[in-house]
């Protein structure tokens, strides 16, 4: 079994930061791609960011600048760091990691989702 745990959602003002962590755990062999997605309601959960193994990024156009992933591949973390925090970017945010687990093979998981509300 492989469970993504995610913290550090809340609530922030505009300009303001904030830091997601996601922590898999469970019987891994390797995980590949990890990502950050958001998704507020009535919208479809869409890709803020993502990272490689090998530390290879992509952004969406409206997070590039203000937010940076990156991940510790001895801890099956990843991170997502953000700055300069406006009232769009008010979501939940799932945490999601290709793994290849013992007895599964290759999977996405995805974590529970923490919630990130911007506002004055």
């Amino acid at each position: 079994q492989v469970q993504l745990v995610e913290s550090g959602g809340g609530s922030v003002q505009p300009g303001g930061s904030l830091r997601l962590s996601c922590a898999a755990s469970g019987s891994i062999f390797s995980i590949n791609a990890m990502g950050w997605y958001r998704q507020v309601p009535g919208k479809q959960r869409e890709l803020a960011a993502s990272i490689t193994r090998g530390g290879v990024t992509n952004y969406a156009d409206s997070v590039k600048g203000r937010f940076t992933i990156s991940r510790d591949n001895a801890e099956n973390t990843v991170y997502l760091q953000m700055n300069s925090l406006k009232p769009e970017d008010t979501a939940v945010y799932y945490c999601n990691a290709a793994v290849l687990a013992l007895g599964r093979g290759w999977n996405d998981y995805w974590g529970q989702g923490t919630q990130v509300t911007v506002s004055s």
